[in-house]
């Protein structure tokens, strides 16, 4: 990590650097970059380097300023050894130079310094599956899995382990932490998990992680999707987030479901109580909505210790500290939004003293659990009407990304083929 623009300039001239790649997310969760020279730096760092933002952050036509994090410098391993190519994810501000309230990065930061100044401490995990598909002789994709392997399997079985570690590695070479990577049970469907880290850096890593799974697994002559739902006989892709929240160094969910704390309780009931407002930013797709209830996809809104596919699943294991795992979110979505709404929901959760009601646990048989949304148009009325949703994303936002939902939804309904469209859009 550098701490001053002098150590950057250092590492650069040093390591031969002659691209840099200035990075930030646009609304809807897509890595974007603009590269800018060696030499244009310290102008980067100062004043910022300008942009159109229109279609981008903004339905507005505008331009804003990208000035970098140089805390985020990171070396692309698979670019060429001379003539170096870095990356910094940035900080943007309007044109005068006033922080741009758009800023998803920027947010999630400063939900992140309200829990703290609450006396929390908090990190989190990921863990995303991808699917790998063989590519035709003009390396365009086909719907032909790489293999047909299942859960846990090794080669030969598994032919995605060649590439599965070279994005190991790259992740690793990189700094994002990459901690276990598996053969799921889909043909051809991969898994890559990351060590807790603080929210942003974990938002930052799950942008640049899809990324790099795609630019390898290129390399490599396959094709990688994070489509949610590409088989509808066959597992989809889940992004799985584990939450770990700390008061005076002690995990506020315990050590087993029985020794948690009323934080504790309270922060997973306020997940549960709002989870179906937030849907729209951890499921923003069509295809989303084909998942769940499937295989291991939830649909219901429950909690439990135990492996029974609940929403929220509480996670215990011997040398780790107790935390929780939200299972319903997939790779589409924008993941500075989702975890500011979770962090945001689970706080308002202990604000209110909310009850962890046991008849929501997934083990009680007799409980008619309420369910996710059953479709993104729902999920959309839900959002727009959140008053929660309403308090925690500026209002440009919300607007402009349910407007996108809703072209999105327009556009589903008017094709011919269904399938066809979830394919082009998706895939």
């Amino acid at each position: 990590m550098f701490f001053s623009e002098d150590d950057v300039l250092e590492f650069i001239e040093e390591n031969d650097v002659k691209f840099i790649r200035l990075t930030f997310c646009d609304t809807f969760g897509n890595m974007k970059n603009i590269a800018i020279m060696p030499r244009e730096l310290h102008r980067a760092i100062v004043d910022g380097i300008p942009f159109n933002a229109t279609d981008l952050l903004e339905s507005s036509h505008q331009n804003l300023l990208l000035k970098p994090d140089i805390s985020t410098l990171s070396v692309l391993p698979w670019r060429p050894q001379s003539g170096r190519v870095v990356r910094f994810f940035c900080t943007l501000y309007r044109m005068d130079g006033t922080p741009y309230e758009g800023d998803l990065r920027r947010n999630l930061r400063e939900t992140m310094k309200s829990i703290q100044e609450h006396g929390y401490q908090c990190e989190m995990g990921t863990r995303c599956e991808f699917y790998l598909f063989e590519t035709d002789m003009q390396g365009k994709p086909t719907r032909t899995p790489c293999d047909q392997g299942g859960y846990l399997d090794v080669a030969p079985l598994d032919k995605c382990e060649n590439t599965r570690r070279e994005i190991c590695l790259s992740l690793d070479e990189m700094g994002l932490n990459p901690t276990t990577s598996c053969h799921k049970h889909g043909p051809g469907q991969n898994e890559i998990d990351f060590a807790c880290s603080n929210a942003l850096t974990a938002a930052d890593n799950m942008v640049h992680y899809k990324t790099v799974v795609k630019t390898i697994a290129s390399q490599n002559g396959f094709y990688a999707s994070f489509m949610p739902k590409p088989f509808p006989d066959c597992s989809g892709s889940a992004l799985k987030i584990t939450i770990s929240v700390k008061k005076d160094d002690a995990s506020i969910f315990g050590t087993s479901h029985k020794s948690m704390l009323p934080e504790g309780r309270a922060f997973i009931a306020g997940i549960l109580n709002r989870v179906r407002e937030f849907t729209m930013f951890s499921n923003p797709t069509i295809n989303s909505y084909e998942r769940f209830g499937l295989r291991a996809a939830p649909s219901h809104i429950n909690w439990s210790e135990e492996n029974r596919i609940p929403l929220i699943q509480l996670l215990y294991a011997p040398g780790r500290d107790g935390s929780i795992e939200f299972r319903s979110a997939d790779p589409y979505c924008n993941p500075y939004i989702t975890f500011q709404m979770l962090l945001s929901a689970g706080m308002a959760g202990i604000r209110n003293n909310e009850e962890l009601s046991d008849t929501m646990n997934a083990a009680n048989a007799s409980s008619a659990f309420p369910t996710l949304p059953s479709s993104l148009e729902e999920a959309i009325r839900l959002a727009q009407n959140s008053s929660f949703v309403h308090a925690v994303l500026p209002e440009t936002l919300i607007q402009d990304y349910a407007a996108a939902m809703e072209q999105q939804v327009t556009a589903y309904h008017a094709a011919q083929d269904s399938q066809a469209f979830c394919f082009d859009r998706y895939f």
